[in-house]
């Protein structure tokens, strides 16, 4: 029988408000994307207990760190633009202990939209806060009329991502305002957009496999290509998980 990885992801967070309690939330595409390619998905809401997330991460196999909201620039130094909208203070919080802990454990992670942002972020790069400003020359990343808005990638050569979609013309779903600017140490980037945007990272430190993309492949207009993301994290786990075992 072929070994079904757990892998955690993170879920969003709705404070209460009015008559409303509070509640967490997650895009089925995240859950079903991670199905799909033969991994179990265990869903991790922002729970308040830090000692939890250390015991918890113990029983998975690999993390996808999901989108959503803005991360808020003044936990990072720099001071809140008019375009950020933070993400609520209670996931922001959960979400950097969770990646400082899948860091230091070299727990395989795959960071998507805000999540590959966070991702690099904690391990020591930086973001553009607002790309009409930042980049005026930047193609359009966002629209708001449209959820599936799409736009061209450029994948490097010997990369997970060439992998993925090889040579020829390549659109992603995309829906961002911020981006990476200094890419972490340990980490090259593998696809921008033509414009020069950075859509996809992956680590160069042999013991940690960790990549992220800008762009949305668990998106409901993903591509059969998009899922294939999936489906390398998810073998790229299973070999390792392999590779320990015969050590042992």
């Amino acid at each position: 029988m072929t070994f079904k990885p757990r892998i955690g992801v993170n879920a969003d967070y709705k404070s209460a408000s009015h008559n409303q309690p509070s509640f967490s939330f997650l895009a089925a595409g995240y859950y079903d994307s991670i199905s799909a390619a033969g991994g179990i998905p265990v869903i991790l809401p922002p729970i308040a207990d830090e000692n939890a997330i250390g015991r918890i991460l113990q029983m998975l196999d690999g993390f996808v760190l999901i989108s959503g909201a803005d991360l808020d620039p003044r936990n990072d130094g720099f001071m809140l633009h008019p375009s950020v909208r933070p993400m609520e203070s209670r996931r922001e919080r959960f979400d950097r202990r969770l990646m400082h802990e899948i860091a230091d454990r070299r727990i395989p992670v795959f960071g998507i939209g805000t999540g590959m942002q966070l991702l690099n972020v904690v391990c020591g790069g930086n973001l553009l806060l607002h790309l009409p400003e930042d980049m005026p020359s930047a193609l359009p990343h966002r629209d708001s009329q449209d959820p599936n808005h799409r736009h061209s990638l450029v994948v490097e050569p010997d990369s997970l991502m060439w992998r993925v979609y090889g040579e020829g013309e390549i659109r992603v779903t995309s829906r961002h305002h911020m981006a990476i600017d200094e890419v972490a140490d340990g980490f090259r980037v593998t696809a921008r957009c033509q414009d020069g945007v950075i859509e996809a990272i992956e680590s160069e430190m042999i013991d940690w496999f960790a990549i992220g993309t800008q762009f949305h492949p668990e998106s409901t207009s993903a591509s059969a290509l998009d899922i294939r993301i999936f489906e390398e994290f998810i073998e790229a786990i299973q070999h390792r998980t392999e590779v320990v075992r015969v050590a042992a």
